[in-house]
């Protein structure tokens, strides 16, 4: 489904992607491993649209879509839920849902139904402020913002950052779920643990290059990442 290319990434001066080639197969979890700093992020910012990279190709379906602005990207069916879940404080549950459909112009009803099917505790608190959820309550929504605009593919800019552990296990699950509807996920993740149980496919990223790839069992099982990752 999404196909990358030698992709170079200059990014405040330095080259924060060196070169890297990966796919992301279609209906998969793919998850992209990493210490901070080494170009995760920056990867699904190209990826979304919102950095331009130097060098190197992005194809999505055999599209190639490198350098194309934001909303065209969306528009082909790739939403990114970013890393701090940055959902709009002021404005209730479904103002925030709501806002995730932007580029759409029919009825979102179905869409909202299984927003709150997945969240029900969004539902409960669809009319409160966002800015007074809990961490976790504000990740489900961001998470369900981004599903407001019918993704094909989802990227996730660590998902489980700042939350408690139970209510991690409550987002991964909810990750499976979402994928096992048909949607595919491209995952940043701190918690590589958690990410490798969940991925198909997974990319470790040092530094700017791909050190290691494999499903998410094999490199569970790899000792280097294992000592590095893993404790």
């Amino acid at each position: 489904m999404l196909r990358i290319e030698d992709l170079r990434i200059n990014y405040g001066g330095i080259e924060a992607v060196k070169g890297i080639t990966l796919e992301v197969a279609e209906k998969k979890i793919v998850t992209l491993i990493g210490a901070n700093g080494a170009g995760k992020s920056t990867t699904l910012r190209t990826i979304a649209g919102l950095v331009k990279p130097t060098s190197g190709s992005i194809f999505f379906q055999d599209m190639e879509i490198t350098a194309r602005p934001s909303d065209q990207i969306v528009s082909l069916g790739i939403t990114l839920v970013p890393e701090g879940r940055r959902v709009f404080p002021d404005l209730t549950v479904l103002e925030n849902l709501k806002i995730g459909a932007y580029l759409r112009k029919d009825n979102l009803d179905k869409d909202i139904a299984w927003v709150y099917e997945l969240f029900p505790r969004l539902k409960e608190r669809s009319w409160q402020a966002a800015g007074t959820l809990s961490g976790g309550e504000q990740q489900m929504l961001a998470v369900g913002r981004a599903l407001m605009s019918r993704p094909k593919l989802m990227m996730m800019d660590e998902p489980s950052l700042g939350l408690a552990p139970i209510v991690v296990r409550d987002i991964f699950e909810i990750i499976k779920e979402i994928n096992r509807q048909g949607v595919t996920i491209l995952l940043i993740e701190q918690n590589a643990n958690m990410a490798l149980h969940t991925a198909d496919t997974a990319y470790v990223l040092e530094t700017g290059r791909l050190t290691m790839q494999g499903s998410g069992k094999e490199l569970l099982n790899n000792e280097a990442v294992k000592k590095a990752y893993l404790g």
